[in-house]
């Protein structure tokens, strides 16, 4: 028999739910955003619109510490996106290429924990062991902990674009003759990518973004975006906090907008 197909969206207040869904998660963004044009000084009281708090970001007595705390967090992103996405292209290769072996389905449970755990226990667990061996916190231990961490992010969009290349494509490279290091790099290599690029956009946001794992493991001065606008809302919101914000938003929404067309994209025609 033939098994019958629901649709979700038939179900009565299925929409209702949806819209409720999204406004809970994205009207404090939509308000924040609006509130970082505010001229007022304020966060309660509208008085026009202004960019001057985005100026304050580059120009105000907080300056210094927002340019830093960004370009620690700009390296240690694009640093750990570079190394999770290689590490994530060898681990593809071997989970979709290397054929069947043992301890595969441990293996491939092993990239994914990071997903299925939840990050506070990721954070702990992490601060517990640069503790066990006595590694000093600072940037180093924020960069490893961010490369581990990153690794699931870069291999899904990477493995679903290997899984998606026939390997008849490496195969009549080799029939004309070519190593399979020649097949891997000079054919297999290119197909992949769009998944290679989207895997490194979406490790290097998520490591941009990171505040709870970053927040355990950081040394004494040292200070991402992330934790350098939570200790600024210790002391209050201002209006500079919310235009931080609204660009960290905005570059992870960019990131992940074209990590999603990136992977749509299709070069094996």
């Amino acid at each position: 028999m033939a098994t019958a197909k629901y649709d979700i969206k038939s179900y009565s207040g299925f929409r209702a739910i949806t819209l409720l869904c999204l406004v809970v998660l994205y009207a404090p963004l939509v308000i924040v955003t609006i509130y970082s044009f505010n001229s007022s000084a304020s966060i309660t009281t509208w008085e026009g619109i202004s960019l001057k708090w985005y100026a304050d970001v580059f120009t105000g007595p907080e300056s210094e510490k927002f340019k830093l705390a960004a370009r620690n967090s700009f390296v240690i992103a694009i640093t750990a996106a570079t190394v999770s996405t290689s590490i994530a292209v060898f681990a593809a290769t071997a989970m979709v290429r290397g054929g069947k072996f043992k301890l595969r389905t441990v293996s491939f449970g092993l990239i994914s924990l990071p997903l299925m755990v939840p990050e506070i226990v990721t954070a702990v667990a992490t601060l517990i062991f640069f503790n066990s061996i006595g590694f000093d916190r600072g940037i180093m231990t924020i960069l490893i902990a961010h490369i581990a961490f990153c690794i699931p992010f870069a291999y899904l969009p990477i493995s679903a674009r290997m899984q998606g290349i026939e390997d008849s494509y490496e195969q009549a490279a080799m029939d004309l003759y070519a190593t399979k290091r020649q097949a891997f790099t000079k054919i297999l290599l290119p197909l992949m990518m769009p998944g290679i690029i989207s895997g490194f956009l979406l490790a290097f946001i998520v490591s941009l973004d990171d505040f709870i794992i970053t927040n355990f493991v950081k040394g004494a001065g040292v200070e991402t975006l992330p934790t350098a606008i939570f200790g600024a809302v210790k002391q209050g919101i201002k209006p500079n906090i919310m235009a931080i914000s609204t660009m960290l938003l905005g570059i992870s929404v960019i990131m992940v907008t074209i990590s999603y067309f990136v992977s749509k994209t299709d070069n094996t025609k």
